[in-house]
């Protein structure tokens, strides 16, 4: 991994910092290793021989009990000397949270970390905010579920014979997609099951989905990335095409309206919005984590800096503005080309072979795939958009050109 040109200046510093990475991330292991920190792995039992194994310090914790023990972690911590702690997937954001809020002596970082857990705090927060956000509500019944799916399409004034505008109904505090159900009857409701409640019911917001990846620092954003859904779960591109790329001023505003009202000053954050056709936007959700669909595989591609070496540096209350500016390019004239990825799902349950097209391979725009061939022939279930059966990269100077190849592509059966 290359850095930045006069990052290594600042290394010997580096050298005197301590980090937590709380969760098991390879890139993470890396980025710290290349930035000359010091760092302590927190990981859940399995993973720590096999870190140990590899000369790299870890430390077991089981972040499924919390408890009044769990102040214990921070004080292990404490006894290790970490200057600061990263949540890197949504499970562990809330322990990152305590652990900072016990080092910077801050009980806000933690408050402030439960926003991102509980989506409809967060959804509280940002309409209190002046954040404009779709019709909300918690349900913690199926009763209670048919009753906002009722009360959505009478404000819409829907008649009885008219098709229904769909409601969106997903758990409070898991990541991404995963328990996401989307509503278009009463009777999809009679179909889950009571463990999906108590849940958040939200409107539908229609117009084009995206992504912001923010990196910022002392309440500044640095970098700002817009990653294009094409189709959300399978596809996307950043930057994106010229179309939204127009609205990156709009955008901008409203991150830094977000930033303040959450008030993070140290990160990344990876908020989505829906931006209709006379350019309004309207606020989906935000985590504070690593981002999923390899988007920061995308951003090294198409603008040459490591993502996680940035998300710990804006994590560093320690980094100073100046090395930051050397480190992230400008979003427009620093980009080198759009990079975008195609996940791939089989579609049958039962696959034996990996087919990929000689047509894609010779194509320009293609970089490369890490499908691999069927090692059992049943499909894993899928959850949310995980359990993808590898991913193909693309990279080049024409975003229209790739979203042709991301569409055409989505329906090929590569496993059959």
């Amino acid at each position: 991994m290359n850095l930045n040109k006069g990052i290594d200046d600042y290394k010997e510093r580096r050298k005197k910092r301590t980090i937590a990475l709380i969760g098991y991330s390879l890139p993470a292991i890396e980025a710290a290793s290349e930035l000359n920190y010091n760092y302590i792995c927190v990981v859940p039992e399995d993973y720590v021989s096999l870190l140990e194994a590899d000369g790299v310090k870890a430390l077991a914790w089981n972040f499924e009990k919390i408890s009044q023990d769990s102040e214990k972690l921070y004080k292990r911590l404490a006894e290790l000397n970490v200057d600061f702690a990263i949540g890197l997937f949504e499970e562990t954001v809330e322990w990152a949270g305590m652990i900072n809020a016990f080092l910077f002596k801050d009980s806000r970082l933690f408050n402030h970390s439960l926003l991102f857990r509980d989506k409809a705090m967060m959804k509280r927060k940002a309409q209190m905010s002046g954040i404009r956000v779709g019709v909300f509500e918690e349900v913690d019944t199926k009763e209670s579920a048919k009753k906002f799916f009722d009360k959505i399409n009478e404000a819409l004034s829907h008649l009885e014979e008219d098709i229904k505008d769909p409601v969106h109904l997903k758990p409070l505090n898991s990541a991404g997609s995963i328990g996401h159900y989307i509503i278009h009857s009463r009777e999809d409701i009679d179909e889950l099951e009571d463990n999906n409640f108590p849940c958040l019911a939200e409107s539908h917001l229609d117009g084009q989905e995206f992504s912001v990846e923010a990196f910022i620092h002392n309440g500044k954003i640095m970098f700002l990335n817009i990653n294009e859904y094409i189709r959300l779960g399978y596809s996307q591109i950043l930057p994106p095409s010229p179309k939204l790329e127009a609205y990156r001023p709009i955008i901008q505003k409203a991150v830094e309206k977000l930033v303040k009202a959450f008030n993070v000053q140290h990160g990344i954050i990876h908020p989505e919005y829906f931006i209709d056709q006379d350019g309004d936007l309207n606020f989906g959700e935000v985590a504070k984590r690593v981002p999923g669909g390899h988007i920061f595989e995308l951003i090294e591609q198409a603008y040459g800096f490591n993502a996680y070496q940035g998300m710990l540096l804006c994590s560093d209350p320690d980094t100073s503005e100046s090395e930051l500016k050397l480190f992230f390019p400008d979003e427009i004239n620093g980009k080198k080309g759009h990079a975008a990825n195609l996940l791939i799902y089989p579609h049958k349950s039962y696959v034996t072979n990996l087919q990929f097209p000689e047509s894609l391979n010779k194509n320009k725009y293609f970089v490369k795939h890490d499908m691999f061939e069927p090692i059992t022939p049943k499909v894993a279930e899928r959850i949310g958009f995980g359990n993808h059966y590898g991913k193909i990269v693309f990279f080049g100077d024409e975003p229209e050109q790739i979203i042709e190849l991301l569409n055409e592509y989505e329906s090929y059966d590569f496993y059959t």
